[in-house]
């Protein structure tokens, strides 16, 4: 008996059941290599997110760690396309090509968001200033934790106090001299006039003065010093947050936007901040590298 099957196709029924049975074998065995397949070509075709990060971070090993984390839960790659200072990176990621960014807070964050280069701007670490002295202490404020209270017995043992001129050191420097009620007197006031930031220390020494300065520069040994040590650290009044952004598909029409929207999701949970609070604990120090910051303020309220 033969099938009614037209042209090449014609066969008897035994050698035609036996093709079939070849033929549903082989779409089997292609099914489920095409299944196999789907996750991998999914996986491969998520973009990687270009990221701009504060100096600081990098310089720890931070950044670094943090990366690994995430790119090992979501699968997302993520470039350094750039690093430095504030000015560095807002040069950068108003050149495009970008999607995410951190930095510390201040005029040039906001304009960045205020100009529509980013957007959902929202605070997610925080660093830590330090006021450094002379090994003498001629203020005896070695081992304070209050800044406030440092400042007015500086003042008050007429100490000498240097206004570095970094951004971060005065932003932080008005904060205690507001809450401590002090003029700033040139009696116990002196301005920085080092001829390069990194030489603060080695200028305020020379003066057996005091200054405030970023806490990692110093256990990282980025600043040159002598006789100069850490004198009041762990004042929560004297951190500063870093803000995170992402770029605004309006201004940058290729942009990342969802790569870098998982990256700030992903900073911003409570795994993650553990896991801040944590970082380089034991390492050059007892504190940690950054802090978290509060949840309320990371959910926007």
């Amino acid at each position: 008996m033969e099938l009614k099957i037209p042209g090449i196709f014609r066969a008897s029924a035994g050698r035609n059941k036996r093709s079939i049975s070849r033929l549903v074998s082989l779409g089997h065995l292609l099914a489920i290599v095409v299944l196999l397949e789907k996750p991998i070509a999914a996986e491969e075709a998520k973009p990687q997110v270009r990221a701009a990060v504060i100096n600081g971070m990098i310089m720890t090993g931070f950044w670094q760690a943090l990366m690994e984390r995430f790119t090992n839960e979501t699968g997302i790659k993520v470039e350094l396309a750039a690093a430095g200072e504030r000015d560095i990176l807002n040069a950068a990621f108003r050149k495009g090509g970008i999607d995410f960014l951190t930095m510390h807070s201040g005029d040039v964050t906001t304009n960045l968001v205020a100009d529509g280069f980013a957007m959902n701007m929202r605070p997610w670490a925080k660093n830590e200033l330090v006021i450094v002295g002379p090994s003498g202490d001629p203020a005896g404020i070695q081992g304070m934790k209050d800044g406030v209270a440092a400042l007015k017995q500086i003042a008050a043992k007429s100490g000498k106090f240097v206004d570095f001129r970094d951004l971060g050191s005065r932003e932080v420097f008005h904060t205690l001299l507001v809450k401590s009620e002090l003029a700033p007197d040139p009696a116990w006031l002196l301005q920085d006039t080092a001829p390069h930031k990194r030489e603060i220390l080695n200028f305020a020494e020379s003066r057996n003065a005091y200054a405030i300065v970023g806490s990692l520069p110093v256990r990282f040994g980025r600043m040159p010093r002598q006789n100069m040590i850490p004198m009041v650290q762990g004042d929560a009044i004297m951190r500063r947050p870093y803000n995170l952004m992402v770029a605004n598909p309006k201004r940058f029409p290729k942009a990342n936007v969802s790569g870098a929207e998982a990256l700030a999701e992903f900073l911003l949970t409570e795994e993650t901040q553990r896991f801040i609070a944590t970082f380089g604990k034991g390492d050059r120090g007892d504190d940690p590298y950054f802090y978290p910051v509060d949840p309320d303020a990371r959910s926007g309220k």
